[in-house]
């Protein structure tokens, strides 16, 4: 089984951690070359091809792949698709973009947010907001899959894989790019930081949303929000977690005034250590909680925050 790893780069730099964790997948599947496509992506395809287990790189850095439009994205790696068996991609908002593009045009079904692999043609995912695991077996000659990286270890360095430019496909002209609106931070990125502190509609009020802020700039960590808060106008949609917006999996968890709607959970019960506070000792959030506890976050957060500093 041979596997097109579509490594996920923006702005010529290669994302790592998604990488490397849909890599894990991909090597159950069978020999992986990684797929760099980006303008100016050498460096990034350098650095993929530091990765433990990785056979090959390829990279193309025409200007047409350089601003994450799925539709050149596509065309090339349906023009490549003959020599494997599965295209697989991390599951990010550029992924669930681009695989559905390549299905259709290869007349196949995408394996979507897979969270397991029991061999080639099997996989594992979460249906019904993560509360069941479906088994799912494809007959297509050709898998294309998308990684639910938060369940995966990322693979290692320590590869030497060899890196081979390659040329543009036809590009189809279906779009063309005008702009990126990027809100710039400091905080680690959500989906792959170690610690995320959350803040749900218990918080009240997008200013009262800076004492979360506070800790995590404590803590080193990102800044997570449920959908109530972000309903509400307290944070902004790209700090979601849940569903309907990021699934993360840090090392540490911490929800600040977060009921713990189902939909929530989904997106982020696999992290390794989950801490609620909460003044609302029946809130289901304390049922998946490694540490809970029961006090008002308006008093619990600041006096955690100064016992930080």
């Amino acid at each position: 089984m041979a596997v097109l790893l579509i490594a996920e780069v923006s702005g010529g730099e290669l994302n790592a951690d998604a990488t490397a964790k849909a890599l894990t997948a991909a090597k159950m599947m069978g020999d992986v070359t990684i797929l760099c496509a980006s303008n100016g992506c050498q460096g990034a395809a350098a650095e993929a091809a530091k990765l433990d287990g990785v056979a090959k790189v390829l990279c193309a850095s025409d200007a047409s792949y350089g601003n994450d439009l799925a539709e050149p994205v596509a065309a090339l790696v349906v023009s490549l698709a003959g020599d494997y068996s599965h295209i697989v991609a991390p599951a990010t908002a550029a992924a669930k973009n681009v695989l559905p593009r390549i299905a259709a045009l290869l007349d196949v079904m995408v394996v979507s947010d897979i969270s397991g692999v029991v061999d080639a043609d099997t996989f594992e995912r979460p249906i019904y907001a993560g509360n069941a695991i479906q088994t799912v077996k494809s007959s297509d000659a050709t898998k294309v899959v998308s990684v639910r990286t938060a369940t995966f270890d990322a693979s290692g360095m320590g590869g030497s894989a060899s890196v081979e430019e390659i040329g543009a496909a036809d590009n189809p002209g279906l779009s063309e790019w005008v702009e990126d609106k990027v809100a710039a931070s400091d905080r680690p990125e959500l989906t792959s930081a170690g610690i995320v502190v959350s803040g749900g509609r218990g918080v009240g009020s997008e200013d009262d949303f800076k004492i979360i802020e506070a800790l995590a700039d404590k803590l080193n960590a990102a800044v997570g929000a449920s959908r109530a808060a972000v309903d509400s106008g307290y944070a902004p949609n790209d700090w979601q977690v849940g569903q309907t917006g990021k699934v993360v999996a840090p090392d540490l968890y911490i929800a600040c005034g977060i009921s713990g709607a189902i939909q929530h959970l989904a997106g982020m019960k696999d992290s390794k250590i989950i801490v609620a506070i909460n003044k609302d000792e029946e809130a289901p959030i304390f049922q998946v909680a490694d540490f809970g506890l029961v006090a008002d976050l308006f008093d619990a957060v600041p006096e955690l925050t100064a016992k930080l500093g």
